[in-house]
């Protein structure tokens, strides 16, 4: 097994795209088994596509874009605008009021990071603010989507690790209400000290009321995910499927639903899913391995050996998982990590739900971080700046995320008040 985590690494290093480095990792342990049959590799790529607590992943997919296409997203700027231009930062915090409800319409911290940059970043350059702090905040706005339903690391951990979607979805809003929070506050001292101004003043109710009727289909659709999976009319394979009927009845309220809108949602949900689904199968091959020499066990058992206290092993964890989110992408190492890491946690006595969101935090914040995060490569891209100037303009938001995770990490109740409120527990 070390030899291919090492093949894996080396590739990696190398420059090959990451599903392939997985898939041929996974390849060389069977070539290093006599006892396994070559054609396993082939079988378990192909079995683990067929499994159907996955397909929640793909109706989700389309649910979002097609609520992208279908005028989902300007009436949601309306409302963020309306609801904060008022502050001080004015389109900063029009930013993360944006990051927070777009998190419950594209599930993508990358998708809605690299949409609100192009969306708000040419304003905000003209209202006097550095491309390097647009691109940093609109990074960091769209890592809310990670935490708000429906997030696609949350469904990705709790369809490997079989865990309840609905109650890591319930503990996801917890965490994206308190980084939203901090965000704003973050915006709001860094604008008092370089002087950005508000954008409007203060908003009449009416024109509060007025916003929100207009975005009111869209702003409802975490709920209403929350309150289907909670009451059973759905389970999560069916809900992303009836997500994507209440997308296009959206788009037809709207009156913006036409064939070609809903054919580029398509195309675009054809590519997210077939990138998703082939590092699902790639990592179903060298999953086998670590099951195959009991890895998962071995974790357990050194955590248990080594760290008797679980909130000190689940710190060692998450420092684990900040590091190597610096150079592996969020998405591959939900997928790579769960099996190995959701039996050392349960063994340890962690709540999975708990455990489960910071994780997939955790994972996510290397999407923000050199040397390889997608998200900040994305952004400074859309903002033409220099990874540097991101550094130094983005760092304020860093410490806001990190200690937003720390206080999760010490007081659990932000992630679990709302599953036990509605589900009555955690798992």
């Amino acid at each position: 097994m070390l030899l291919s985590f090492a093949v894996f690494l080396l590739l990696l290093l190398l420059g090959m795209p990451v599903v392939f480095a997985i898939g041929i990792g996974g390849l060389v342990f069977f070539l290093t088994q006599p006892g396994l049959q070559l054609t396993m590799p082939v079988q378990l790529a192909l079995a683990e596509t067929q499994n159907f607590s996955l397909l929640a992943i793909p109706t989700f997919i389309l649910a979002s874009n097609l609520m992208n296409e279908l005028g989902v997203t300007r009436r949601l700027l309306r409302f963020a605008h309306v609801a904060t231009g008022f502050m001080r930062g004015g389109l900063a915090q029009v930013s993360v009021l944006l990051g927070f409800l777009m998190g419950g319409v594209s599930g993508s911290a990358i998708a809605d990071a690299t949409m609100q940059a192009r969306l708000l970043g040419p304003e905000m350059v003209r209202r006097g603010c550095s491309r390097g702090f647009i691109a940093a905040l609109q990074g960091f706005s769209g890592l809310l989507a990670v935490a708000i339903p429906p997030s696609i690391g949350l469904i990705l951990y709790g369809s490997i690790g079989q865990v309840s979607i609905g109650q890591l979805f319930a503990g996801g809003i917890g965490v994206g209400v308190l980084l939203a929070a901090v965000y704003m506050l973050t915006v709001a001292l860094l604008a008092r000290s370089r002087g950005y101004l508000p954008e409007a003043a203060p908003p009449t109710a009416k024109e509060v009321g007025a916003a929100l009727r207009e975005g009111f289909f869209a702003v409802l659709f975490p709920f209403l995910l929350l309150a289907a999976l909670r009451f059973g009319v759905f389970v999560p394979s069916e809900v992303g499927a009836a997500a994507v009927v209440y997308a296009l009845l959206v788009g037809l309220i709207y009156r913006e639903l036409s064939l070609e809108r809903v054919n580029r949602a398509l195309a675009h949900s054809v590519r997210d899913v077939g990138m998703v689904a082939l590092l699902i199968a790639m990592a179903a091959v060298l999953g086998y391995g670590m099951k195959w020499e009991m890895f998962p066990q071995q974790v357990s058992a050194f955590l248990l050996e080594a760290v008797q206290n679980p909130q000190v092993a689940l710190l060692l964890i998450l420092l684990a998982l900040l590091v190597l989110g610096t150079v592996l992408d969020s998405t591959v190492m939900i997928i790579l990590l769960t099996p190995i890491l959701v039996p050392a946690a349960k063994a340890l006595g962690i709540d999975l739900v708990y455990f489960g969101v910071l994780m997939v935090m955790t994972c996510a914040v290397g999407l923000l971080t050199p040397p390889v995060g997608l998200s900040m490569y994305s952004v400074c891209s859309v903002m033409g700046c220099s990874i540097g100037e991101y550094v130094r303009e983005g760092w304020p938001l860093l410490v806001a995320t990190l200690l937003v995770l720390l206080l999760v990490y010490l007081f659990p109740g932000v992630v679990l008040f709302l599953p036990r409120l509605l589900f009555g527990g955690g798992v």
